[in-house]
C-alpha cells in the first residue's frame, strides 16, 4: 500500500513543479532553447553539412548566403580558411555542452561533498575549510581560470578542470549553510537518537532535502562554464585550433571583424543563445523548487 502511495504522489509532485515553472514564461522559452541545444549537440554528425574543420580554399570568406556573393551551399558563409560556419556552430554546441556537463558534474561533486563535512565538521575543520573557500572567490573567476590554465597548459582539458576549480566554492558554501539550516530540525535529531551514523546522516537523511538550492545553482553554473571555457578559448587559453569551439572561432575570427561580420556574429549569437535560456530556465527553476518564491 506505501508503494503504491507513493507511486501515486509523485506525478503530483512532478504537476505542481511544472505548474509554478511553466508560470515563468521566459523559464519554457529557456528550455525549448536548451531543448534545441542538446540535440543539435547529440545530432551534430547528421545535422551538420559538412566536416567542420575540412578547408574548402575557393570558398575562403563567402558571405552567407543572403548577402551578395553568397551561396546555399554555405548558408553562413565560411571563415577565412574555407571552413562551413554553420558545421562549425553546429558542432561548438557539442563542445559547449561537453563543457557544461563535465564542469557541473566535477564542481558540484566535489562542492557537495566538502559542503556536507564542513557543516558536519567541528568548528575548527569548518573553519579552516571556509577559510579556504573564501580565499578561492577572493581572486577574479576568469583570472584564476587563466592562472591554472597557465599552470596546466592551454587545452580544453585543463580548461574545464579550472573553470570546475573556480566554481566549487559555491557549491561548498550553498551546501554548507543548506546543511546547517536542516541539522537544527526534528528529523535530523529523531535520525541521531535512532543511531544514525554520520556518512547516513550526510547522504541519506540531510542531503536529499537540500538539493534543491543546488540543482538551481548546477543550471546556472551551466551558463557560466560555456561563458568561462569560450572566454578562454578566446585568449588561446581554452580549445585549441582547429576545434570548432565557439570561444576559438571567435579568437580565430578577431582580425576580420570589419572585413567579414558574420565570422564573429554567428558565433557570438550562439553564446549569447545559449547563455540566456539557460539562465532563463535557472530563474524558473529556482521559482519552483523554493517555497518562498513560488508565486501565488
Amino acid at each position: 500500500m506505501n508503494t503504491v502511495a507513493q507511486a501515486a504522489e509523485r506525478p503530483g509532485r512532478f504537476q505542481e513543479f511544472w505548474y509554478y515553472f511553466q508560470e515563468n514564461r521566459g523559464a519554457v522559452f529557456g528550455l525549448w532553447i536548451f531543448g534545441l541545444f542538446v540535440v543539435v549537440a547529440l545530432l551534430a554528425d547528421w545535422i551538420a553539412p559538412y566536416d567542420p574543420t575540412v578547408q574548402y580554399r575557393e570558398h575562403l570568406l563567402q558571405p552567407p548566403f543572403w548577402q551578395a556573393g553568397g551561396s546555399l551551399a554555405f548558408p553562413l558563409g565560411t571563415d577565412a580558411v574555407g571552413r562551413d560556419m554553420l558545421s562549425r556552430i553546429l558542432y561548438g554546441a557539442r563542445y559547449s555542452f561537453y563543457v557544461g556537463i563535465v564542469v557541473v558534474m566535477v564542481s558540484a561533486a566535489g562542492g557537495i561533498v566538502v559542503g556536507l563535512l564542513s557543516g558536519f565538521a567541528p568548528k575548527w575543520l569548518d573553519t579552516i575549510l571556509m577559510r579556504v573557500m573564501d580565499i578561492i572567490l577572493a581572486f577574479p573567476s576568469l583570472l584564476l581560470a587563466l592562472v591554472l590554465v597557465a599552470i596546466l597548459g592551454p587545452s580544453l582539458t585543463n580548461a574545464m578542470i579550472a573553470i570546475a576549480i573556480v566554481l566549487q566554492p559555491h557549491y561548498v558554501r550553498l551546501t554548507r549553510s543548506s546543511v546547517l539550516a536542516e541539522c537544527s530540525k526534528d528529523y535530523v535529531t529523531a535520525a541521531k537518537v535512532t543511531g544514525a551514523k554520520l556518512p547516513r546522516l550526510m547522504f541519506i537523511t540531510v542531503l536529499p532535502n537540500c538539493l534543491s538550492p543546488i540543482i538551481v545553482q548546477a543550471a546556472l553554473s551551466f551558463s557560466t562554464a560555456i561563458l568561462d571555457a569560450a572566454a578562454l578559448g578566446f585568449l588561446g587559453m581554452g580549445a585549441q585550433p582547429p576545434t570548432p569551439e565557439w570561444g576559438t572561432m571567435l579568437a580565430e575570427a578577431r582580425e576580420f571583424i570589419l572585413r567579414a561580420w558574420w565570422v564573429v556574429t554567428f558565433p557570438g549569437l550562439a553564446i549569447l543563445i545559449t547563455v540566456l535560456a539557460i539562465n532563463l530556465m535557472g530563474d524558473g527553476l529556482r521559482d519552483a523548487l523554493d517555497p518562498k518564491l513560488r508565486r501565488s
